[in-house]
């Protein structure tokens, strides 16, 4: 257990996670100017947690293993994997759904609560590339900073 709680690369990673799903509904409320709570514990939004968790990971173990080691090599390819993920896939996943959405509910109307029933599908589950990338930022800081103070 002492071996896990000292794992710096480990709290550079759930810091970074916990601290971008945290700032979410902040920065949606600075946009939009209404709050959304739910923003902290959903995907999608800015910035990508899951691309700062990867990159926090990465950087980290950066510093502790070297930039030629196997664990840095596996972190930089599954942060590569992620970012990847989260701009192509979820994305137009996320668009799809939203279409999905629009016809269940035209097709609601036309049966009339009748056999046809509707289901929302989850819109917002990717990123745009400034929330990758603002992910990636996020990462970077809070893998550096965890890293250098708990070193």
């Amino acid at each position: 257990m002492r071996n896990l709680l000292a794992n710096i690369p480990l709290w550079s990673a759930v810091i970074a996670l916990v601290t971008a799903q945290a700032v979410k509904p902040i920065l949606y409320y600075a946009v939009e100017r209404k709050w959304d709570w739910r923003r902290s514990y959903t995907t999608g939004g800015m910035p990508s947690s899951h691309t700062a968790t990867t990159i926090a990971l990465t950087v980290s173990t950066a510093i502790i293993e070297g930039l030629g080691s196997t664990a840095f090599a596996i972190c930089a390819v599954l942060s590569l994997v992620i970012m990847n993920d989260a701009t192509n896939v979820r994305l137009e996943t996320g668009k799809q759904a939203k279409i999905i959405n629009e016809w269940s509910e035209y097709l609601a109307e036309i049966f009339h609560n009748g056999p046809f029933s509707e289901q929302n599908l989850k819109t917002m589950i990717g990123h745009s590339s400034l929330q990758v990338f603002a992910g990636f930022i996020w990462g970077l800081i809070i893998g550096f900073a965890v890293t250098m103070t708990l070193k």
